[in-house]
């Protein structure tokens, strides 16, 4: 993906997702159901870090501070996200030029001034470029538990591998051009997904460094779709679901149910009935995918084969829910899927009576 695009913020990756709510240690018993231990806390601030394999997690817990304004407004929810960047004051300059807004993080004596820049919902985007193990903005305005594994390995979860966006109708385009124009992004994919009962439309949105995956999704029809649900519960616009990647998906199944992760409902046996025709020589054990929900989309062709197993959780931060996905040489989103999972909840809208049936 590199070689294809330029990479003028020198993007290198996620580097946190900041959650906030306004019920205080609503958050913490959900990320350790998903496998995260609490290694650091912030040295001045009510903050801690939550961290699995290279996955942070930050739980601002800071009152008045811009993440509980965030959750006053939003509910429990991701409050703010940041990218990682070869020079962040350099991409900062280069955003404030480009239009950017900037948003001011108020700091301690001692502490690290993160740049910042208003994203999605008016929450914080970050550029971080201090992110070497020993020096990173954690070893500077953290303290690392005593006795903690600073990465610890929870139930096999490694990356983000992605995050969408939840957007009014007819702002697609405005984000679009948000994350072309700072970030140099480009559209991977483009969706026109029409369920039974509503449908919506996605722009699959990549960074030039291929780590930084953005779907943006809309509502394409009136009524009460999967989107409008979510606006409304949320009240705007914002991240509706994080993405996590494992190489090993049926284990990490395993262990989220164990720890008592509740899944979205299963697709149908028909599903799994055709999979061999979708994807011929496939490979994967079907019963095992059948049994735990677990959903495979990808191409397979006679020595072309690239694959990509996924699931998703139901909604843990009112109506925002996670996805765990594998990949095996897709680099996609599940298209083949994504009809699959917008009819699934579809159904879960029908079965709580915020859809009519027909």
């Amino acid at each position: 993906m590199s070689d294809l695009f330029e990479n003028p913020m020198g993007l290198m990756g996620f580097e946190f997702v900041e959650f906030a709510s306004p019920t205080p240690g609503a958050l913490e018993p959900v990320f350790e159901m998903l496998g995260f231990t609490k290694v650091a806390t912030h040295r001045s601030k009510n903050v801690v870090l939550y961290r699995q394999g290279g996955i942070n997690f930050i739980v601002n817990n800071e009152p008045r501070s811009a993440a509980a304004y965030f959750a006053a407004e939003h509910g429990p929810s991701a409050c703010g996200m940041a990218f990682r960047v070869r020079d962040s004051h350099k991409a900062y300059a280069r955003a404030l030029e480009l239009g950017a807004q900037p948003v001011e993080i108020p700091t301690g004596p001692m502490e690290l001034r993160l740049p910042a820049i208003k994203g999605i919902g008016g929450a914080p985007l970050y550029l971080i470029d201090r992110f070497e193990e020993g020096k990173s903005i954690y070893d500077i305005d953290f303290d690392f538990l005593p006795g903690v594994d600073r990465h610890p390995a929870g139930h096999g979860l490694k990356l983000i591998d992605h995050l969408t966006h939840n957007v009014y109708r007819g702002r697609m385009a405005y984000w679009a051009a948000f994350y072309e124009r700072l970030f140099n992004f480009r559209e991977l994919r483009y969706f026109d997904i029409k369920g039974e009962y509503t449908g919506l439309t996605s722009k699959a949105m990549s960074a030039p460094d291929g780590k930084i995956r953005i779907p943006l999704n809309e509502e394409s029809s009136r009524g009460s779709g999967q989107i409008e649900e979510f606006l409304m519960q949320f009240n705007g616009e914002g991240i509706q679901h994080i993405a996590l990647y494992t190489d090993d998906l049926l284990g990490t199944w395993d262990s989220l149910k164990k720890a008592g992760l509740p899944f979205m409902t299963a697709p149908p046996a028909t599903y799994y009935e055709m999979l061999e025709g979708r994807l011929p020589g496939h490979g994967e054990p079907v019963g095992e995918l059948q049994a735990r929900g677990i959903l495979l989309d990808g191409s397979s062709t006679p020595g072309d084969q690239r694959l990509l197993l996924q699931i998703f959780s139901q909604t843990l931060l009112g109506p925002v829910f996670f996805e765990f996905i594998q990949r095996k040489g897709d680099d996609g989103f599940g298209e083949g899927n994504f009809k699959a999972l917008f009819e699934s909840i579809e159904r879960d809208q029908v079965r709580r009576g915020v859809l009519e049936a027909a």
